[in-house]
Order: C-alpha cells, then sequence, then structure tokens
C-alpha cells in the first residue's frame, strides 16, 4: 500500500486498541536498554504501557496468551504472564481502557472461562471482556493433557457454542437478583437466578453461574480473524481483529455480510450494526527509517517509519470500511509512547464517548438479560 505524506488533519473518531505482550511484538524487545527485563514479570512494564495509552485515549488493551509452553531458545523471554491474571492486576490502577485477555478456550471449562470473564468485568468496573481464541496444536494438548488435538474447523464450532453459553450465564442471575438483607439473612433472591440447561456436542452446563450478571450485562467478546476458520466466529463477537492490512476492504465485506447468520437465535451482540473491526497491524515507529530498520531485524511488521506515513495508512483503512486499528507495537516502551503521544492526535478528535463502561465506548448499548421477567 503507497504511503501518502502530506499536510495532515484530524479524521474523525476511530476505535483504537494496543496489544500488550511480554515486552513487545518483537521477539527482541526485552533486550533493548530501555527495558527492565524483570519487569516483564512483575507485570508493571505491562501497567505502565496501559497507562500511557489509556492517558491519551486508547480505548482497549488486549493481552496476548497461548496455552503452549514459551520456546526456551537462547536469546527469547522463555516466560508469559497469564493474560487474565495481568489484566486483572491492571484493572484497579486504569479507570477508563477497556482490558481483553486472550482466552483459549480449547482446552479449559466453559463454565470458568465466563466466570472469569464477569470476575473481569467487576474488577474493572464495566471494562472488561476477552479474545477468544482456540488452539490446534499437539503441543497445548500435552501440556494440558486433557484431550487429543483436532481440527480448527471443528475448534471453532465449539467456540462459538462457548461464546454463546457463556452470555447465557451471564443472564443467568437477574440484575436485581442480589438482596443483601441482613436482619432477614435473604442476601440472593433465588427465584431471579435461572438454569441455562445448555448442550453442545462436546459439553453441556446446567447453570447458574457462580458470579452475579456483570456491570455490563456481557463484557466485550472479540475475535481475532486470522484463520478462514476463525471467519465464522466473527459473527458472534462485538469486536474482530483483522490482522495485516492486505486486502482489507473484502475482508471487513467479508465480516459485515455474517451480522444476520448467528446460529443461536439471540439478537446480535453488536446490535443491527453488526461488530466493530479494527485492523491489527504490527508497528514500529521511528523517524529515522536506518535506525528504524535496524531495529526491525528479527521481526515481522506491518509498517515500519515515521508517524505521519502511518497517519496517512490509517486513513486508508478507513475508507476500506474498518472502525479502529489495533496496534501491535514492536517494543511497549518505545513504541507505545509514540503511539500515545504523536500518533493518536494525526488520526482522532480528542472527543470521548460517553459513559464509563468499554460498551459505552464502542457505542454499544448493554443488552437485555434473556431470561429476566418482561423479556422471555
Amino acid at each position: 500500500m503507497t504511503v501518502h505524506i502530506g499536510t495532515l488533519r484530524a479524521v474523525g473518531r476511530l476505535i483504537t486498541a494496543v496489544e500488550i505482550d511480554g515486552a513487545g511484538g518483537h521477539p527482541g524487545a526485552w533486550r533493548g536498554p530501555e527495558v527492565d527485563p524483570g519487569a516483564i514479570l512483575t507485570g508493571s512494564l505491562a501497567l505502565r504501557a496501559v497507562q500511557r495509552a489509556e492517558a491519551a485515549g486508547v480505548d482497549i488493551a488486549t493481552f496476548v496468551d497461548t496455552l503452549e509452553a514459551p520456546s526456551d531458545a537462547a536469546g527469547a523471554v522463555s516466560v508469559r504472564l497469564d493474560a487474565l491474571g495481568l489484566a486483572a492486576r491492571i484493572a484497579p490502577a486504569t479507570s477508563r481502557i477497556g482490558l481483553l485477555p486472550t482466552i483459549t478456550v480449547t482446552h479449559t471449562e466453559p463454565f470458568h472461562v465466563q466466570a472469569s470473564v464477569a470476575t473481569l468485568d467487576y474488577v474493572s468496573a464495566g471494562r472488561g471482556g476477552w479474545v477468544a481464541d482456540v488452539s490446534t496444536s499437539a503441543e497445548a494438548a500435552v501440556v494440558i493433557g486433557r484431550r487429543e488435538p483436532a481440527p480448527a474447523a471443528d475448534l471453532w464450532r465449539e467456540a462459538r457454542y462457548v461464546v454463546d453459553v457463556s452470555r447465557r450465564l451471564w443472564d443467568s442471575w437477574d440484575d436485581d437478583a442480589i438482596i443483601r438483607d441482613a436482619p432477614t439473612g435473604r442476601f440472593v433472591d433465588r427465584d431471579r437466578l435461572h438454569y441455562v440447561d445448555y448442550e453442545s456436542p462436546t459439553f453441556t452446563i446446567k447453570g447458574p453461574s457462580i458470579v452475579p450478571r456483570p456491570p455490563q450485562g456481557h463484557p466485550i467478546t472479540a475475535v481475532r480473524v486470522n484463520t478462514p476458520e476463525a471467519l465464522e466466529s466473527a459473527a458472534d463477537a462485538e469486536l474482530v481483529l483483522l490482522p495485516g492490512a492486505e486486502n482489507l476492504a473484502e475482508r471487513v465485506a467479508a465480516i459485515r455480510s455474517l451480522g444476520a447468520s448467528r446460529s443461536n437465535g439471540a439478537e446480535p451482540a453488536a446490535g443491527s450494526g453488526g461488530p466493530r473491526v479494527l485492523v491489527s497491524v504490527g508497528v514500529l515507529l521511528d523517524e529515522d527509517l536506518a535506525a528504524a530498520e535496524r531495529r526491525a531485524v528479527g521481526g515481522a511488521f506491518d509498517y515500519v517509519g515515521g508517524v505521519e506515513g502511518l497517519a496517512s495508512l490509517v486513513r486508508e483503512w478507513q475508507a476500506a470500511g474498518v472502525d479502529g486499528v489495533h496496534f501491535r507495537p514492536a517494543s511497549l516502551e518505545l513504541d507505545v509512547p509514540v503511539i500515545a503521544d504523536r500518533l493518536l492526535p494525526l488520526i482522532q478528535t480528542a472527543a470521548d464517548r460517553p459513559g464509563t463502561t468499554l460498551r459505552n465506548r464502542l457505542g454499544l448499548t448493554r443488552p437485555a438479560n434473556r431470561y429476566a421477567e418482561g423479556v422471555r
């Protein structure tokens, strides 16, 4: 894609997100003199990056995770913090930014997945969500030891059931189910808790959940569409991440066409407008192109260069139909400050969306409870 650099003017408000992955997307980011490697393991490096992004008005932070054990290779960080735990660690130290850890559903119990996401929504006061993912690898199957590897199509089909039952379990408590009447000893109205009695080809759940209905009703569900098998799951998501900018308009159109194809009969999670679609790009930012190229050695990025060139590309991506951009910075310490301080003022206005929850920031309404009186 050609970069056009000229006089820049702020475009309309985009949804913006940053990815948190160790010290950054570059496998050698942790070796930079600006990085304290120990800060990766305490979570303080990630916290600093998220707070910088939040102060600049970034809407979402996503957190990378996999079930596979990190490779024990010389020159590479061989550990990774649990994404859900890291998001929960960061939640009380932030106030506006949405927090979406990656959770792989292939070897995990759906009941525990939904309870964990609901708890994150409480800890963050309505800013929680998750990036649903699957694992086809034999390595993850060996690490967990519960089932054999399966084809991607089967696993993404199962993931759709997990997303569906999660929302049903979030609805298994009415919003007013908690009484907290100490004098009478009544703390929960049992008539406002509901069985979901859910059956899928691979699991059954009776319910109700062990966590009351989350502040957002349904925390935000995101899917990274990086394989053909993942595409169908985009119909069940409020947020879709599209890695890379190749054939972007066609891929966005494919996502939009899925809006009416939900299989569970429920109202579309993102409403009639469909999911919010973000192009997900690896970026390494430096006005000195030669220095940027040197720093990029050993990594793979969609954009290497200065902020004006990236701002021009963002305009082109917006014209292709995306709702926003998910930045995957090469280095949290070097690139997040540039994104926050220099790039964001070029690509969005300072206006913020009303409300305090992540659904507010994305322009989504709080869903009605399917089991509550007056909704059934």
